[in-house]
């Protein structure tokens, strides 16, 4: 029974005469949608499948569609005669443009055999000289398939053996996904086997000697693997002696290693090839020179035998000696190993005459993490989810290690300089400083698929609107680590004169599964971010900002509140002290609400809210005594009078509600901040992993007059005695110019709860509504509130996404994903054009 080994991922051609059997073998070997047919393809531009004047737009078609999925990394099979070497020699390159494997399935039917089955079928109408033709070409073919770059041709000679055949899936080398480790990686060690035996040491393992006490091996207590960035020769004073500790590691299964530029050069060496000796390569032909021819034979063979780079852990990690762009992880093809052994040049070198390299890691957007080696540097640094852990241990550095996924580094010092480096040690700072937001990141419409809000849709639209005020007004984006969230009303009230009520929010949290809810004083503020780092020095270490500043408060649209706020950020931290303690912690980010509104919404009073006020006090009292002398004078205007009294009297309490909101501040004097929840530390997201009265409870520790506390009380409801109590609390808090209070969850919950609704009281929703509101309850009673349900729950997932990736120290431009989101969300579209 012929086995047939196909790529995973890549391309198989199909190759028969008409009626060999093609179609029905792909129908039995491979999904529908793995398969691409020319007969289907030219049904689709010309209605037709055996219009064969459609055939240059059908294959137009067919390579499309192929090309798309190769692009996409899935497998495709190609049905169609392909007999013919042009057509073969037009999906081969397909193929290699998407640095994929191709093979050819060969259907060699009996000329006969295929002749007969197209006789039995009405739709066949060409005569029996098209498959003479056809099998002619074939034949021509069967001796070249080989040299036409496909990877294997499988060839089945008659009916039986095509029926019998079977397929094997095989995975690519590289394709490690199901290694799952943990792993030590380690970085360039070019013949420094003392100081690699003192990092596995220092890493935990436990090493293996040889009876000559020569380390041939290394276990983990804990079942780690060890994988090597390559370089592991040339330059350093013991070659062998790093093959021979690696060679019996990988043998043993313990370690992995890709190769890097320097093994593939002595392989090239070794072979006898013509190879310029050079930058330490005379070092381990010398030492391999001195070893046994055993030794020497197995080294070759373990250095030909290394691959460009491994696809590991569900695909979450790959390793390449120069690193790897997404578009090439998990491929094989000469570019791509090369771009994995060498990295990506720009033809041009630089005043010490070595390579100058494009800065791939600061471009790159993928998912994986891709360590790396290649190109030394002083430290290892992350830019973009990459890493460099070349750190020139043969130049006098260190060698280093990154535990995965710990992502710890650690690394240990290099016993002296052993070769001279050809340009000083010092870091590449064009390649690899790290990006910080690209238009392109988030440019256009945008399906985001979020951990915590699922799969979310940005709008061209509302992204051009939100990328005004982005790059315009915004923060130094490495503070813009969070945006706040919209927040839900609570379900319209039916209570007389109330269009909200704490009662609706009780009820639905119940009927969401929440046993206890924590009713949290709504301060009249303005919302604000606060992020806030110990001193300047973990402002540079841990957000990258090295002008001095230790923090931002800004806007819920990334605003600055002021043109400075360097002051209210000391002030901050200095009334933080007691929680950066607490939480062991050298930054946080907190939300807060900004004391009074009028410190950052004046302009928006007087324009707006003022104006009103004013002209109502002016115009409603001429307008009522107008009206009095007409009714004196037997006119019967006591609706209107009873009409523009009302408006008198909601226009006064329309000025008393915001007018409660203003007091005069002189830059921060009269200025207090509300924190009411902490967002996130070193090392937690903790907005979502510790319930509101733990925050609560926290920020109760922040000292000094800047802080305004936020009142709160648990309520239980099960409990009506514990529910009226609070309804009393929410009148009595807006009774005395209070907004209202927000209702949370109490515990942590999961499912599509609303992680807060907002309850307002009855004179702060003439602010909102217009001061006759209360005259038109029927109507806003027929407010929808879906959409705003929808939006709260998208961005209030986007929000964690942000902490969650700023926290796990993912790179900047996906942190800035989600917070872009967030602002892009609640945007005004606006035409991108403009």
């Amino acid at each position: 029974m012929p086995e047939l080994g196909i790529p995973t991922m890549g391309l198989v051609v199909l190759v028969g005469v008409s009626g060999s059997g093609k179609s029905t073998f792909a129908r039995q070997h491979f999904k529908p949608t793995e398969v691409v047919s020319s007969d289907f393809c030219r049904g689709l531009v010309a209605d037709d499948e055996n219009d064969q004047s459609a055939t240059p737009d059908a294959f137009d078609v067919l390579h499309y569609i192929v090309g798309t999925r190769l692009r996409r990394g899935l497998l495709t099979v190609v049905d169609a005669t392909n007999v013919q070497q042009t057509a073969r020699a037009s999906l081969v390159r397909l193929a290699k443009s998407h640095d994929v494997m191709v093979d050819a399935i060969v259907l060699d039917v009996p000329e006969r055999v295929a002749v007969d089955r197209n006789a039995a079928r009405p739709d066949r109408a060409f005569g029996r000289h098209v498959v003479t033709r056809q099998h002619r070409d074939l034949k021509r073919s069967l001796g070249r398939l080989r040299k036409e770059g496909f990877r294997r041709v499988h060839v089945l000679r008659g009916v039986d053996e095509v029926a019998a055949a079977t397929i094997v899936r095989e995975r690519s080398w590289n394709d490690r996904r199901d290694v799952t480790g943990p792993f030590d990686l380690i970085g360039d060690v070019h013949g420094c086997v003392s100081e690699l035996r003192s990092l596995l040491t220092e890493l935990g393992w436990r090493l293996e000697y040889d009876d000559a006490g020569v380390a041939v091996g290394a276990t983990h207590p804990e079942g780690r693997q060890a994988v090597f960035v390559g370089d592991l020769v040339d330059r350093g004073p013991d070659t062998p002696g790093v093959l021979r500790l690696v060679m019996g590691m990988v043998a043993a299964g313990t370690a992995l290693c890709v190769s890097g530029n320097h093994e593939a050069k002595l392989v090239r060496a070794l072979k006898g090839a013509n190879v310029k000796v050079s930058h330490g390569l005379a070092e381990s032909l010398e030492q391999l020179a001195a070893q046994p021819d055993d030794l020497r034979a197995r080294a070759l063979a373990f250095m030909d035998g290394l691959i460009s780079h491994y696809v590991l852990d569900g695909g979450r990690l790959v390793v390449a000696h120069a690193g790897l762009k997404e578009a090439y992880h998990g491929r094989a093809s000469g570019r791509v190993r090369s771009f994995a052994l060498y990295g990506d040049t720009t033809g041009e070198t630089d005043e010490y005459g070595l390579p100058v390299r494009y800065p791939w890691a600061k471009e790159y957007r993928g998912e994986a993490m891709v360590v790396y080696g290649h190109t030394p540097v002083p430290t290892a640094e992350w830019v973009n989810n990459t890493i460099c852990l070349d750190t020139g241990v043969v130049f006098g550095g260190a060698l280093t290690a990154l535990r995965y996924p710990e992502r710890e580094i650690v690394a240990v010092p290099a016993e002296q300089q052993w070769y001279e480096p050809a340009r000083p040690l010092a870091p590449a700072t064009d390649e690899r400083e790290p990006s910080v937001l690209a238009i392109d990141d988030v440019a256009g419409t945008r399906w985001i698929e979020s951990p915590h809000a699922g799969k979310v849709k940005i709008p061209e639209e509302n992204a051009a609107a939100a990328l005004e005020v982005m790059s315009r007004f915004a923060v130094d984006p490495r503070w813009l680590v969070h945006l706040p969230p919209t927040m839900s009303p609570v379900a319209t009230s039916s209570l007389d004169g109330f269009l909200e009520h704490p009662a609706e929010a009780f009820e639905e949290y119940a009927g969401w599964g929440v046993t206890h809810v924590v009713c949290e004083e709504k301060h009249m503020g303005s919302r604000a971010i606060a992020v806030l780092a110990r001193d300047a020095g973990v402002a540079e270490r841990r957000f990258g900002v090295a002008d001095g500043t230790t923090g931002a408060v800004y806007t819920r649209t990334g605003r600055p509140f002021f043109a400075d706020t360097a002051e209210l950020v000391d002030r901050l931290r200095a009334a933080a002290a007691p929680l950066f303690a607490s939480l062991d912690t050298d930054w946080l980010a907190l939300d807060c609400e900004l004391l009074p509104w009028s410190a950052k919404a004046l302009d928006l009073i007087r324009s707006q809210y003022a104006a009103v006020g004013a002209a109502a006090r002016e115009v409603l009292p001429e307008a009522a005594a107008v009206l009095a002398q007409a009714g004196a004078r037997g006119v019967d205007v006591a609706a209107l009078a009873d009409r523009v009294e009302r408006r008198r009297v909601n226009a006064a309490a329309f000025r008393d509600a915001y007018a409660s909101y203003c007091r005069p501040t002189e830059g921060l004097d009269g200025v207090t901040v509300a924190p009411f929840q902490v967002l996130a530390a070193e090392g937690r997201a903790l907005a979502h992993t510790e319930p509101h009265p733990w925050h609560l409870a926290a920020l109760a520790r922040m000292e000094g007059g800047l802080v305004t506390p936020t009142r709160h009380r648990l309520v239980d409801l099960s409990s009506a005695a514990e529910r009226e109590a609070a309804i009393r609390w929410w009148l009595e808090l807006t009774a005395s110019g209070g907004e209202g209070m927000v209702v949370k969850p109490a515990h942590l919950v999961e499912g599509r709860v609303q992680p807060g609704l907002k309850v307002r009281g009855r004179e702060y929703l003439r602010i909102i509504y217009g001061p006759d509101y209360t005259d038109s309850l029927d109507v806003l009673r027929q407010r929808h509130l879906g959409r705003k349900r929808q939006l709260a729950l998208r961005e209030h997932g986007l929000g964690l996404d942000a902490l969650d990736a700023f926290v796990g120290n993912e790179p900047l431009w996906k942190v800035h994903q989600a917070v872009f989101a967030v602002l892009a969300l609640e945007s005004e579209p606006v035409d991108p054009r403009l």
